[in-house]
């Protein structure tokens, strides 16, 4: 185990992440690594409910990786910062946020599933953030595992060029070790060994390891210059020329270092590992971050003297307290410091600064530029916020967050604790900002949204365990309305009321007709007079209008929904000299047009949303057969990019709950949706 003490330079950092698809085995590489390098002493199994990341209780139950857990360990002098990704796409936003402040990344893939959708979906995050990625293929000890396939498919679906400089010994259950195409060694992991034993090529694979070897000298020469000129002029790329070439391909993303093994047989990650330290950068390979200040764009290298900038990525709330995950981009942050939230102007002071290892910390002094760290004392802080100089003020772009696709309505079983229920909703939402809540203003619920249904139960789990909340979950109500579809001509409504002293009296002549809705939308209400020779005056208009607006507020005759999209005119009306007043009129209005509504005839509108989904080719079929069962009208289809199809459709809202779990289930998990509101459309009878 080379846990040596790492340098202080940031040279000696690796900051990256572990990503893959639910069940690759990233969570058990993250295991074995913690374990190798020392930082446990006991492997982790996630069947077991043991591991470090996997630390919360409802990732236990689950058996998967919810939240991002960053871990640090030592290997060769070299300290690595670690973040263990969700694979599940509900929890995608925690990936997007772990990557904004990572390095480089590992990922993962099944020997014998290869790329599969979330693997997909996480190595295209890496790629819009810019992060180079070693790949690891996972599980050769499985039946059915083949790298040569996985590889064919990272080629294929991924886009990229894998760089292959590992050779399995064995198959299946006798998979023992690899061998190193870069030294012609073989690596082998004797039963129940922690370490390989270093041995020469075995005779029945030194053919293959020589034929893999030109090919792997092939792939790098026809895209590294460097690596090209040394092939050419001598036939062949040396040891060194191929280890920069590798490095340089994996930094600038042109290529993938691609290597293989078993993590639950603890066999494949010290090589790994070696790859981590020599092929993926160090905060000082990376470009110096970019930011805004009172002077314009400025760049801050990762410096440790320069001026403190950091980005907070994670808040959490634990037994230790609130704390804040950061990634320092440059200069040193010490505790007891006092630093200037960028975003909001105030100051804050630095209580405590923690290396985290999961759920466990450790204190430190100070944090360098280019070490990820939690910072304990921070009240404001959020994920995106800056941190930095006082004196040398700088704002880093945050990370976007995710837009929710799915809600549901939340409320307390007991009256007493709504109070605590919107205070434990606002932590939610503190700690994952891809939570979304708000309160329906029709409704009156409290709405919860997020990426996924997934991603809901688990919110509400948290209210529950963690809050000590009983909370009762439905469907938010759709916001319908009613509208006018062939209206009233003459209706005569006349107000007459005395109970002594002044009395009231209005009469109105209205007519109400459909207003001409615009493609989509709800219409709106618009109000006439025709009123000629000032037999109402302006005044008492004016509180006809008032009235008509107060009845459209109050629903309509079908279901009491809000009324809209019609067209009022008073036509004629008389006043009393003593008994006519605003008031009168307000009411003669309101009345009249609910007595008009009863008499029209209505229809209901309910919301609609403007959907666009992408499918793979084979998928077509059965997800226009669902968008037809829920009401859809498709507009459009037109192909994709890679053997996708890509449809437009309108579809009823109250038709879309439930519709990211449905869309996944018919694509395995390939097909993605965006939604947007498009209006109103008449529901069917």
């Amino acid at each position: 185990m080379r846990s040596t003490i790492p340098t202080t330079s940031p040279s000696a950092v690796r900051n990256l992440g572990v990503l893959a698809h639910v069940d690759a085995g990233k969570t058990t590489v993250t295991e074995r690594i913690l374990y190798l390098t020392g930082a446990t002493h006991k492997r982790g199994e996630v069947h077991d409910g043991t591991t470090v990341t996997d630390f919360d209780a409802q990732e236990r139950d689950r058996g998967i990786t919810i939240f991002a857990a960053a871990v640090s360990c030592v290997w060769d002098g070299h300290r690595l910062n670690l973040i263990d990704t969700p694979g599940h796409v509900d929890f995608s936003d925690e990936v997007t946020r772990s990557l904004r402040v990572l390095d480089g990344a590992v990922a993962v893939f099944d020997a014998v599933a290869g790329v599969e959708p979330q693997s997909e979906a996480v190595w295209r995050q890496a790629d819009r953030h810019g992060v180079p990625r070693l790949a690891f293929v996972n599980k050769l000890d499985r039946a059915g595992a083949d790298l040569d396939s996985a590889v064919a498919s990272i080629r294929e679906r991924l886009g990229t060029v894998p760089l292959v400089v590992q050779l399995p010994i064995g198959r299946e259950d006798g998979f023992t070790g690899v061998v190193d195409l870069l030294r012609m060694r073989a690596l082998v992991w004797a039963a129940g060994s922690e370490t390989y034993e270093e041995g020469p090529v075995p005779e029945e694979l030194r053919a293959e390891a020589n034929r893999r070897r030109a090919l792997l000298e092939l792939a790098v020469a026809e895209t590294h210059p460097g690596a090209l000129e040394a092939f050419c002029a001598e036939g062949t790329v040396g040891d060194g020329t191929l280890r920069a070439a590798l490095r340089d391909l994996t930094r600038t993303g042109e290529g993938v270092v691609v290597l293989c093994g078993s993590a639950y047989r603890n066999r494949g990650i010290e090589p790994l590992l070696e790859a981590v330290v020599a092929y993926l950068p160090s905060p000082l390979d990376v470009p110096a971050v970019r930011g805004t200040s009172d002077g314009g764009e400025e760049e801050r290298a990762a410096d440790p003297a320069a001026p403190l900038a950091a980005l907070a990525f994670k808040v959490g709330a634990t037994a230790t307290g609130r704390m804040t995950y950061l990634r320092v981009y440059s200069g040193t942050l010490r505790k007891g410091d006092t630093v200037l939230d960028a975003g909001t102007g105030r100051t804050e002071r630095v209580g405590r600064i923690l290396r985290v290892q999961a759920d466990r910390h450790t204190d430190v002094e100070r944090a360098p530029a280019g070490d990820i760290v939690a910072v304990v004392g921070l009240k404001g802080a959020r994920a995106g916020t800056t941190l930095c100089d006082p004196a040398a003020p700088l704002v880093l772009e945050p990370p976007g967050a995710a837009e929710p696709l799915v809600s549901v309505a939340v409320e307390a079983r007991r009256s007493l604790d709504a109070e605590r229920l919107a205070t434990a909703l606002g932590r939610l939402v503190e700690e994952d900002p891809s939570l979304v809540v708000r309160s329906d203003p029709e409704t009156g619920q409290t709405v919860l949204s997020g990426l996924g249904e997934l991603h809901l139960e688990v919110a509400v789990e948290k209210l529950r365990r963690g809050h000590g909340l009983e909370v009762a979950v439905g469907r938010p109500r759709v916001a319908y309305r009613e509208t006018v579809v062939r209206g009233v001509a003459g209706l005569v409504h006349r107000h007459v009321k005395q109970d002594g002293g002044a009395g009231q009296f209005a009469h109105v002549v209205l007519d109400v007709e459909p207003l001409e809705l615009a493609p989509g939308t709800a219409g709106a209400f618009e109000f006439r007079s025709s009123v000629v020779g000032g037999r109402i005056p302006k005044e008492f208009v004016r509180a006809v209008e008032a009235g008509c607006r107060d009845a459209l507020a109050e629903g309509g005759p079908l279901h009491g929904h809000p009324v809209t999209g019609l067209r009022v005119t008073l036509t004629d009306g008389a006043t009393h000299v003593k008994d006519s007043s605003e008031f009168a009129f307000r009411a003669a209005g309101r009345f009249g047009l609910r007595e008009a509504l009863r008499g029209a005839v209505m229809a209901l509108l309910e919301p609609v949303a403007e959907l666009t989904v992408s499918v793979p080719d084979d998928a077509v079929g059965g997800v226009l057969g669902d968008l037809a069962a829920r009401r859809g009208r498709v507009s459009g289809s037109v192909a994709g990019r890679g053997g996708t199809s890509v449809l437009t459709a309108t579809v009823p809202l109250a038709e879309l709950f439930g519709y990211a779990t449905a869309l996944r289930g018919r694509t395995r998990g390939r097909g993605v949706f965006t939604s947007r509101p498009a209006g109103y459309a008449v529901a069917p009878g």
